[in-house]
């Protein structure tokens, strides 16, 4: 009996044994996927609108004004009753690519989901690993403050009417002026502020980039024009010049970008100032390729 017992004990230490390169190469996976989802997450701003200014990092409810009310910003932290932490990684997912909450109803398309959509399945991978990291904060997000058919009848039409979704690549591009154009246009979706929208919230594509007023741009605040146009956009620019905006917020004149434009830079607490070079580059690239608008704001 005593052989028996001894038998098993070798060969339970020895499967222990045998199973610690898996269990370590596995934990070693993991923690690249949630640094590569804390790139995305920094490319993608910090998520800077889930951050109430001088609030608890990633916790949401900052407010956004929207014609028949006010919508807030959801937690993105680990908490399970008030964040994520309750979500399976497709709900999550879903809920940034299809704006879809855990119950299966569909959130304001205030968060930019259609733009989202074309988010390549790795990053998306990879983003729910980091948002599984982030310290759990219990915040309730507010109430919805818009009458009910707004919110069920008018999204649904609002989405039929103006939503574009895409198709969901499997892996990003690598680099050049694609890499550039996937970044600006999925992750840090720079279009969801510099192309003006209308009341209603509906982006004037024959716009796209060109800037909006104070009186057109988000929460009042007056937002540049970033096409290549050189009377009212950044035509004169450098693709260096971009870049050094991105990562620092300097501008060629040695002035620093305030307002929202200053948040995603900085991040919650990551931003596009961790972007690597090679992809502040990339965007620049995009933004000299796009077509030049003229369209001076005020």
């Amino acid at each position: 009996m005593r052989a028996l017992k001894n038998e098993t004990f070798f060969l339970i230490f020895w499967l222990l044994l045998l199973g610690l390169p898996t269990l370590a190469q596995a934990q070693a996976d993991q923690k690249e996927l949630v640094t590569r989802g804390q790139y995305i997450f920094a490319v993608a701003g910090g998520c800077a609108c889930h951050t109430e200014p001088k609030g608890t990092h990633n916790a949401g409810a900052r407010a956004f004004p929207i014609p028949l009310g006010t919508v807030y910003s959801t937690n993105l932290t680990s908490d399970k009753d008030t964040g994520l932490g309750g979500w399976t990684d497709q709900q999550i997912i879903d809920g940034i690519i299809k704006g879809l909450r855990k119950d299966g109803s569909r959130v304001l398309p205030v968060m930019p989901y259609g733009a989202y959509s074309g988010m390549a399945q790795d990053d998306l991978r990879a983003l729910v690993a980091y948002l599984r990291s982030l310290k759990p904060v219990k915040k309730v997000t507010p109430d919805l403050k818009s009458p009910p058919l707004a919110r069920s009848l008018g999204t649904a039409a609002w989405l039929q009417a103006f939503g574009t979704f895409y198709t969901s690549p499997a892996t990003a591009p690598k680099g050049g002026i694609e890499r550039g154009k996937y970044l600006t246009d999925h992750v840090a979706i720079c279009g969801d502020c510099h192309t003006p929208r209308n009341s209603i919230g509906v982006p004037n594509k024959s716009l796209y980039m060109a800037g909006a007023g104070k009186n057109i741009g988000p929460l009042g605040q007056a937002i540049p024009n970033i096409t290549p146009d050189k009377e009212t956009g950044i035509g004169d620019w450098k693709r260096d010049d971009i870049a050094e905006l991105l990562l620092k917020g300097t501008k060629p004149d040695f002035d620093n970008v305030q307002g929202l434009m200053e948040e995603v830079i900085q991040g919650a607490p990551h931003g596009y100032k961790d972007m690597r070079k090679e992809d502040a580059l990339a965007i620049a690239d995009y933004l000299k390729s796009i077509p030049a608008i003229k369209n001076k704001i005020q």
